[in-house]
């Protein structure tokens, strides 16, 4: 059976962003600490997955109410397809960047 109606899934805490790596490079153009650099950017990889995720969240969201409201959805259905649209818009998605 699909997981379309089932009730929504939402997150309503705070996400703080991860410590950048150092911007330094040594005179070859190598990153001068090479591990923090490669976990910056697998960090940066799963908020991006993550970022997604909630857009497809948002998205189900938008087509639930679409289903359940009808012909009303234009009225009803305003601050979830904000939402969704605030998200899209977002650079990344939305996803948390680097201090």
């Amino acid at each position: 059976m699909s997981k379309m109606y089932d009730p929504p899934a939402s997150f309503e805490g705070k996400v703080t962003p991860y410590p950048a790596a150092a911007k330094e490079r040594d005179a070859r153009g190598r990153a001068i600490d090479p591990v923090g650099y490669l976990n910056e950017l697998e960090q940066r990889g799963r908020e991006k997955a993550v970022a997604i995720e909630i857009v497809k969240l948002a998205r189900q969201d938008v087509i639930h109410c679409y289903r359940k409201e009808g012909v009303n959805h234009y009225e009803n259905c305003k601050d979830v397809v904000k939402k969704y649209i605030d998200l899209i818009q977002a650079p990344d998605y939305g996803a948390v960047k680097p201090e």
